[in-house]
């Protein structure tokens, strides 16, 4: 038996349910009724780290909302089956789908072995002027109002009332959380 020769291309799914749509297509894979068609289902995502409630809490997230890469051959009725998926929109590309170029693909696929492997990211806002509260290290409990921001470094300049008198503090996103 001949390899049938699959290209990928991408599905447009409702925003958030991305891995819902990998399932239902994984599950056929499976099943084997379509495993020969398809063989890649790939959502692209990225790691990110947030502060909520003085805890650092890593989350992932998709890179491209609302898209789920596949590796398919769009023979008989596979194009229509994946179309007609619950959460699934449609294929990018006016009427007939258009599969990716190769420069394409490996720019996604690099993209996505990129964000994989880089280093956490901290997404927490913070503005001069606001109160915090140190919740790490020799000031743990203290109060402070931040002078300055390095997003640079994720680091804060934060005075700190200590016996009556100010005193600067340079602290890092994780050790302030905000009052």
């Amino acid at each position: 038996m001949s390899e049938i020769e699959k290209k990928f291309y991408v599905l447009r799914s409702v925003s958030g349910k991305e891995n819902k749509v990998k399932e239902f297509i994984e599950t056929e894979i499976k099943k084997g009724d379509l495993g020969e068609y398809l063989s890649q289902v790939i959502i692209p995502t990225e790691k990110v780290v947030t502060v909520r409630n003085g805890k650092r809490v890593m989350k992932e997230r998709a890179y491209l909302p609302g898209y789920v890469v596949i590796e398919a051959a769009l023979v008989g009725e596979v194009m229509y089956f994946l179309k007609n998926l619950n959460y699934v929109i449609g294929f990018l590309g006016e009427g007939k789908p258009v599969p990716l170029r190769p420069a394409e693909v490996n720019r996604i696929l690099g993209t996505v072995d990129q964000l994989q492997d880089q280093p956490e990211e901290l997404d927490v806002e913070f503005y001069v002027g606001e109160t915090v509260k140190v919740t790490h290290g020799p000031f743990n409990g203290f109060l402070g109002v931040i002078e300055e921001i390095n997003t640079e470094k994720k680091k804060l300049k934060v005075m700190v009332k200590i016996f009556g008198r100010k005193t600067p503090l340079e602290l890092g996103y994780l050790q302030v959380e905000k009052e």
